[in-house]
């Protein structure tokens, strides 16, 4: 099982086989630098500049304008350019191999290609990655560095970036949709991994407000911290994901019982979900908001997942709904207490708290809430 990227055929190393909507125009001397979620990235940074009527020219060498990146690089590129350079015994391979492979591949790429002056960083945390783009984006308009951040998270689809997790036995056996990704649910026993690309215009008030661009949501604060416990588990009690929580919260000027909803990280894996109920317990007990993974519905998108949980998270604040936890039947021991909806809930929230977390005990956590002109 695996979250598809309809639309787009991007199999393969070769960008001449590649197909993607016919809105998109990708010139060949930037296809030929790109890994497969290059192209994901690129149209939907498209997409999100149009939808902030910015457009590339707005954005191009513009010295107030950053681009922050979270990527796992390409398996499959990194795997076929090495064959070719084994094969050539290092007399040839492909020029733009390096930069097509690699973790830096969106950064480099996005940021020739839409002409970036302001900055450019590439963020590389695991499932934090994006999540931590986001934040620094903060702290970069905050100290009045930059007017707004690009931050955009993207990902492979194919085998070489989903079957290592099977050898770490955290995907999902499961071949039926309804059950295979089932976040917080007693008989979860992996992840549905997921390709394609989010992206999200970060900027300051003075900056949206002047250009009249449509604001979703605040992005008021974030904070971080580290289990110091394992290269992949997470900390049993999920102690570094509490002190994230709350100084996420502390930084934006909010306590636990102003938050309604809190977007969770839980990708149904055992552990995983199992830690983070158990954080959110600690943190919110006396007042629990509604909680929901929405894995549930999107499989985990990796180095991607945060940035896609806050778009969700704003359109949540912005559309007026909470999600709800898809495929749960019967919560785990460890959510006891924590108020858990099956269905999409109607209600707009004012406060969000939106979790991420990563190998190596990466914790990061944004607070969300509704804009007030």
């Amino acid at each position: 099982m695996a979250g598809q990227v309809k639309d787009f055929f991007v199999e393969g190393a070769s960008y001449r086989n590649w197909k993607w909507p016919d809105q998109y125009s990708i010139p060949r001397e930037t296809l030929r630098g790109l890994a497969p979620h290059g192209v994901y990235a690129i149209c939907a940074l498209e997409q999100a500049l149009g939808d902030a009527m910015l457009g590339s020219q707005r954005v191009a060498n513009d010295d107030r304008t950053g681009l922050y990146c979270a990527s796992a690089g390409s398996g499959l590129m990194i795997y076929e350019n090495a064959v070719q350079m084994v094969a050539a015994r290092g007399e040839r391979g492909n020029p733009m191999g390096l930069v097509a492979s690699v973790a830096g591949t969106v950064n480099f790429n996005l940021a020739a290609y839409f002409k970036i002056t302001g900055a450019v960083c590439g963020f590389v945390s695991a499932c934090a990655s994006s999540s931590h783009a986001l934040g620094y984006a903060v702290d970069e308009i905050r100290m009045g560095r930059l007017d707004r951040v690009l931050v955009v998270g993207a990902e492979d689809l194919n085998a070489e970036s989903l079957l290592p997790f099977a050898a770490m036995r955290v995907l999902s056996s499961s071949s039926d949709p309804t059950v295979a990704s089932c976040p917080f649910d007693v008989s979860r026993h992996g992840f549905v991994g997921a390709g394609g690309a989010v992206a999200m215009v970060i900027e300051s008030v003075t900056s949206a407000t002047n250009r009249g661009a449509r604001v979703y949501a605040e992005l008021a604060g974030w904070g971080q911290a580290a289990d110091g416990y394992s290269v992949a588990s997470p900390e049993p009690a999920g102690r570094g994901l509490q002190k994230a929580m709350m100084r996420a919260l502390s930084n934006a000027g909010f306590h636990p019982g102003e938050v309604e909803y809190v977007n969770a990280h839980a990708t149904s894996t055992i552990v995983g979900d199992q830690a983070e109920a158990l954080a959110v317990r600690e943190v919110f007990k006396g007042h629990f908001p509604l909680v929901s993974s929405t894995k549930g519905l999107t499989g985990h998108t990796l180095s991607m997942a945060g940035v896609l949980e806050a778009g969700i998270c704003s359109l949540s604040i912005s559309k007026g709904f909470i999600p709800g936890n898809a495929h749960l039947r019967v919560p785990d021991g460890a959510c006891a207490e924590i108020n858990l909806p099956i269905e999409t809930v109607s209600t707009a929230p004012k406060v969000v708290l939106n979790n991420s977390s990563g190998f190596g005990g990466s914790n990061v956590c944004q607070v969300l809430c509704r804009f007030n002109p």
